[in-house]
């Protein structure tokens, strides 16, 4: 008989709980920084239910992944729009 998968969330939660030593292991500030990336992944579990893939860690890792990847966009953007208002402040023109 073939094994039976758990249900994707409460997989997602033993996948985390595994992680609960290297956490451990981590300074304050960095265990802060572990729990945000988990709720990246706990904020794609709808998509991650739907995935299809064998490896967990597989769908943790994209789900971070994408959500740095909005922050990089953000951080971008108001880069861009910092450098036209100060081209724009000393008469420069911005492309």
């Amino acid at each position: 008989m073939g094994r039976t998968l758990l249900p994707f969330r409460p997989a997602l939660e033993q996948e985390i709980s595994s992680w609960k030593g290297y956490k451990h292991g981590l300074e304050p500030k960095e265990q802060k920084m572990f729990d945000i990336l988990v709720q990246y992944a706990r904020h794609h579990a709808d998509a991650g239910s739907l995935a299809a893939r064998p490896l967990l860690s597989e769908v943790v890792l994209l789900s971070i992944a994408i959500e740095q990847q909005k922050c990089i966009a953000a951080l971008e953007a108001r880069l861009h729009n910092l450098e036209k208002t100060h081209l724009m402040k000393k008469g420069g023109h911005f492309p």
